[in-house]
């Protein structure tokens, strides 16, 4: 399998339409989060392979910013069905590098592949505007251009969505791009270079560079005054540091940053609904996800109910390796996330919670924890300040909508939040008071292609997806004429 979706023999990197290894020679091994073992060996870019990525796109940007939106809107739809084509082979090669189960690796590979089938769609309405001035003396143009070579770097925890939801727009817009994937996770992105390579992308449009040495090949092209504009998602942390990186040449930044989402249960609910909704806002992705319901605040007067419940739901989750039958639950990422999740069942309960389900790393190989719900927490347990990327859930009880209110925004982050009440106008009251990029009513999944993803506070500048992903690529440009 990883021989037909990927380059023959050791993964390579993709710079200018080559394939081709390290220019040091350097590799990095990839490994299984299910057995802690290597599965392939990955060149590793260097500060040099970096500038010539950097090269190689803004060689071919002028005439890949010229070619009709048409064509490169065909070479996007070429790659979803390429994608759609290859999805089982795709999923599997995401459960062994990434560790999830295989059925929301497939789930991902639809979702990716439908950021391609988007842009593809709106490559062709970057549609501009014509007013007369008020003084009558000029028309007023407005145009939108491409921004220029993009730097796009993605994390661990969707490989193939992450990059599909940046490259799209790019491609959309005009502009060349430099995919920086995450050291973990580097074949679900030259999967996607080969796609798009045979989908019809001119070299150079797409560069794919895997490399354990993010640091230097990041500020190296951050610092090239060629490189005009950054798509980061991943860490609060590490996004400060590319800000102040980028504010060097003044790159253009869009960033998708941590979350810490409130879960708001009220009074009113459907529980039923409502457990349902919390397994697949904290579950998905195990859990691992800048979206994953952080804390679950609960009203007092069905808090024992939905925790009963929750719990229960919970411990049925069947854990183990990605690729086995009926399993839900798949490893974390790394030995590091493993950690952390004891780590914070601690906090938890040395702050007085109790750990109703879970809370142990089961005696096996590889980097898995059990699913855990953590309850008696405390507004001021030190876990609700931490974004938790596992499966632990902190269920938290509320008073008055006031309370939950105060509680969901005490925090640094804003980027997702769920709300779960019969009472439509509460619903719509609470949505707008919340301070989220994102809220979901009544719904545990919120991700979609066409909506505007993104974050308020420390979670993040910009939005993808949607009718807003294509203008995080796009420069507006006034022309002033008369005629």
């Amino acid at each position: 399998m990883l021989k037909e979706i990927t380059p023959t023999g050791s993964a390579q990197l993709y710079i200018g339409g080559e394939w081709m290894p390290a220019s040091d020679g350097a590799e990095m091994a990839v490994l299984d989060p299910s057995t802690g073992e290597s599965v392939a060996t990955v060149a590793s870019g260097s500060v040099d392979d970096a500038l010539n990525a950097v090269t190689a796109a803004y060689d071919a940007s002028p005439t890949w910013a010229a070619t009709p939106p048409r064509a490169r809107a065909e070479i996007l739809r070429k790659a979803y069905e390429i994608m759609i084509a290859s999805a089982d082979d795709l999923a599997e090669l995401i459960v062994l590098e990434m560790g999830k189960a295989l059925p929301e690796a497939r789930a991902e590979v639809v979702y990716a592949a439908e950021f391609f089938r988007w842009f593809s769609e709106e490559a062709v309405r970057n549609i501009g505007s014509v007013a007369t001035s008020p003084g009558g003396d000029k028309k007023i143009i407005a145009v939108h251009q491409p921004i220029g070579v993009s730097v796009l770097i993605t994390p661990w925890n969707f490989p193939a969505a992450m990059a599909t939801r940046k490259i799209g727009p790019a491609f959309a817009a005009g502009c060349a791009v430099i995919l920086k994937p995450a050291s973990d996770t580097p074949l679900t992105a030259l999967a996607l270079a080969k796609i798009l390579e045979e989908a019809g992308a001119p070299a150079g449009s797409v560069n794919v560079l895997p490399s354990r040495r993010s640091g230097a090949v990041g500020e190296a092209m951050l610092t090239d005054p060629r490189v005009r504009n950054l798509s980061f998602t991943g860490s609060t942390e590490v996004g400060r540091r590319l800000l102040e990186v980028t504010s060097r040449h003044i790159v253009r930044s869009s960033m998708e940053l941590g979350g810490n989402a409130p879960f708001v249960v009220f009074e009113d609910a459907n529980i039923e609904e409502a457990v349902a909704g919390a397994m697949i806002a904290k579950m998905r992705n195990g859990g691992q996800s800048c979206i994953a319901a952080n804390r679950i605040l609960v009203h007092a007067a069905v808090a024992d109910e939905f925790s009963e419940q929750f719990s229960a739901a919970m411990a049925a989750v069947k854990t183990g390796p990605g690729l086995e039958a009926g399993v839900d639950l798949g490893p974390m990422i790394n030995e590091g996330a493993q950690q952390d999740m004891m780590e914070l069942v601690g906090v938890s309960t040395g702050a007085g919670g109790s750990v109703a389900t879970g809370g142990e790393a089961p005696s096996r190989p590889g980097f898995f924890f059990e699913p855990t719900v953590v309850t008696n927490i405390d507004l001021d347990n030190p876990i609700l300040q931490r974004e938790i990327f596992g499966p632990l859930a902190p269920v938290i009880r509320f008073d008055t909508e006031e309370e939950a209110l105060a509680a969901a925004n005490d925090t640094e982050h804003g980027l997702a939040a769920y709300v779960y009440t019969e009472d439509l106008k509460r619903g719509m009251r609470v949505a707008e008071a919340i301070e989220a990029g994102m809220v979901g009513i009544n719904r545990g999944l919120i991700s979609d292609p066409a909506a505007p993803f993104g974050g308020v506070k420390e979670s993040g500048l910009g939005r993808e997806g949607g009718t807003y992903g294509m203008f995080e690529f796009l420069e507006t440009k006034y022309i002033a004429a008369y005629w």
